[in-house]
């Protein structure tokens, strides 16, 4: 009897200890668990992997996908979750979320898996720390402010080479085509220092695999020869073997005593050390990411002023005047880039409407909080440009194309562009100097509208791209610089009927 009661005190000591010690603390555990659930943004993260992504890609191909997300924010606020490429996703929508976007030391930027696939996990975007400060102030070293003045002459003579073998003595030009192989050709100039002649090979071959590869930067990451992400991972494969071979031959230019560092940016590069795989990244990197974005702008500026036929005007007067003051094949001057300003107002106005990269995306490299809710550590963070740039109570008739908007200061954060506070994008400036160039010399070359039988829709993926390449019709203006040898017909220029023109680039 006295083991039985030994026992059962025993056992009684242990239930009141579980009541009074082990109890509370199970019952904070679970409120605090509790609490951070109710923390976390309202939402759905839909069905597991798959989550809202087979949406989101829908609504991207079909120019829906603003509409589709200001659906969502409306139903749950500036802050919301959803699952997007297999992983939890917080959407934030307006200003103070674009600054939180842009400020936070708790975000880090994130690309997609399929991106990374593309372009290599050391480009600038993954990398952190003193790897990253070191990769940008490299980059960063050619796109400066005294950098881009040297660039203007060499983009004036790209420019005048593609515009007099392109658009010359041709009745109809599909204008992303055209603005892609010109801008892919200016960054060959800044990044390789390929000259037109001694590398026309490996140009038109690397642009070949850059044209396919970035058709699945958003491609859902299914590694089979028949899918789109296969297809274009076999392209990245390609273009990246071509530049390991270009690098083979800075490094012996480099070596040998017959290169400088301040050639171009693969030699400065290869002379700051970098391992060649991270060189091959961060240049695949850039190749996508600046000479795709610069021809979207330049396309659909085309697009809108042919919409536009006031704003137009004021773009063709004030390119006419800075023509009137210079002679025959001068170049272009930093001075001159100056007085264009109704011309980037335009532009900027273009890139408020049609942004070239649809959102930005982050990841938490810490537990956050905005608005009130948590973002967990390891989340995507999600922001949408034109959840704030067509947001009318910022910008009245947001579809309205109105370059006007852009000659008054414009509220911060409310266009993001080019990002925001300390991590704007530091090839802004490189990007105005190649788009003011390339419209000085359309504009006061020929006149131009949308073709018939060739609509103005677009979609956005995997980037804006107008259905028919945006199909125009052109005539020289009564004064045309002499001309030039004109390059070859291509099969897609010239041999094409204009409704081949449009099948064909529809099915792009």
């Amino acid at each position: 009897m006295e083991m039985e009661a030994s026992v059962l005190a025993a056992l009684a000591a242990v239930i009141l200890a579980f009541i009074f010690l082990v109890l509370p603390h199970l019952r904070k555990q679970s409120s605090s668990q509790d609490d951070r659930r109710r923390q976390l943004p309202p939402g759905s993260l839909g069905l597991p992997v798959v989550g809202q992504t087979v949406g989101l890609l829908r609504a991207l191909r079909a120019n829906t996908a603003e509409a589709w997300l200001r659906r969502w924010a409306s139903e749950y606020g500036p802050i919301s979750k959803l699952s997007l490429f297999g992983l939890p996703t917080a959407l934030l929508v307006g200003p103070a979320a674009n600054k939180f976007l842009f400020a936070s030391t708790a975000l880090t930027a994130k690309t997609t898996t399929s991106f990374n696939s593309m372009v290599g996990r050391r480009n600038i975007r993954e990398l952190a720390g003193d790897d990253h400060r070191r990769v940008r102030a490299m980059m960063v070293q050619f796109l400066k402010l005294d950098s881009v003045r040297s660039y203007v002459a060499s983009m004036d003579d790209d420019v005048r080479h593609h515009i007099r073998a392109h658009w010359d003595g041709r009745a109809t030009v599909a204008v992303m085509p055209s603005m892609k192989s010109l801008t892919f050709d200016i960054m060959c100039t800044v990044i390789f220092g390929f000259g037109r002649a001694e590398h026309a090979a490996v140009r038109r071959e690397l642009s070949a695999e850059f044209q396919q590869l970035v058709r699945g930067i958003w491609a859902i990451p299914v590694n089979l020869p028949f899918t789109s992400f296969g297809k274009c991972l076999a392209a990245s494969r390609r273009g990246r073997r071509t530049v390991a071979a270009v690098i083979d031959e800075k490094r012996a230019k480099l070596e040998s005593g017959h290169s400088s560092p301040s050639d171009d940016l693969m030699t400065h590069m290869l002379a700051e050390g970098l391992a060649d795989e991270e060189i091959i990244d961060n240049v695949m990197f850039m190749m996508v990411a600046a000479h795709d974005t610069t021809a979207t702008l330049l396309t659909f500026l085309l697009r809108h002023l042919d919409g536009n036929r006031d704003a137009y005007g004021r773009v063709v007067a004030e390119q006419q005047e800075v023509a009137r003051s210079k002679a025959p094949e001068e170049a272009l001057s930093w001075d001159d880039l100056g007085k264009m300003k109704y011309t980037w107002s335009a532009a900027m106005e273009t890139l408020r409407l049609v942004p070239p990269v649809f959102s930005v995306l982050k990841r938490a490299v810490e537990d956050v909080e905005f608005d009130g809710h948590l973002i967990p550590k390891g989340w995507q963070v999600l922001g949408a440009m034109n959840m704030t740039q067509w947001d009318p109570a910022i910008f009245p008739e947001p579809s309205r194309f109105e370059p006007a908007r852009f000659e008054s200061p414009i509220a911060p954060y409310s266009f993001v562009a080019f990002g925001g506070g300390a991590t704007v994008c530091p090839g802004n400036e490189f990007a105005r100097v190649e788009a003011l160039v390339a419209m000085h010399y359309i504009v006061t070359g020929f006149k131009w509208k949308l073709a018939d039988g060739c609509d103005g829709s677009f979609s956005r993926y995997p980037l804006p791209s107008p259905a028919q390449g945006l199909l125009i019709d052109i005539e020289p203006m009564d004064t045309q610089p002499p001309q030039v040898e004109q390059a070859p017909p291509n099969d897609l220029q010239e041999s094409r009927s204009r409704s081949e023109w449009c099948t064909h680039h529809s099915a792009l």
